[in-house]
């Protein structure tokens, strides 16, 4: 079991940046991977990064360049630092924790943070 608290969402105009952060309990040995994905009105979800226990990182294509995932074992923390925000990256953004077990896989999920960007 796992779980996952996020924080950092807000209002920022284009070209803005914010820092989402998302902590993890319980579990956290058997954390494979941990991403963010955001849904916009409308819209599926959609994966944005995702950072493995590995090290190596995916990225949507839409925010390559302009967003970074990170993490800090010590904290039990993974970050999306997003720069050069534009108002199609305005969505709900989702923690997302994969886990490893010993025959299967497990997913678990934020509350969801509302990012808006807009002049």
């Amino acid at each position: 079991q796992v779980q996952l608290v996020e924080s950092g969402g807000d209002l920022v105009h284009p070209g803005g940046s914010l820092r989402l952060s998302c902590a993890a309990s319980g579990s956290i040995f058997s954390i494979y991977a941990m991403g963010w994905y955001r849904q916009a009105p409308g819209k599926q979800r959609e994966l944005v990064a995702r950072i493995t226990s590995g090290g190596s990182t995916n990225y949507a294509d839409s925010v390559k360049g302009r967003f970074t995932i990170s993490r800090d074992n010590a904290k039990n923390t993974v970050y999306l630092q997003m720069n050069r925000l534009k108002p199609e990256d305005t969505a709900v953004y989702y923690c997302n924790a994969r886990l490893s077990l010993p025959l299967r896989s497990e997913d678990y999920w934020g509350q969801g943070t509302q990012v808006t960007v807009s002049s």
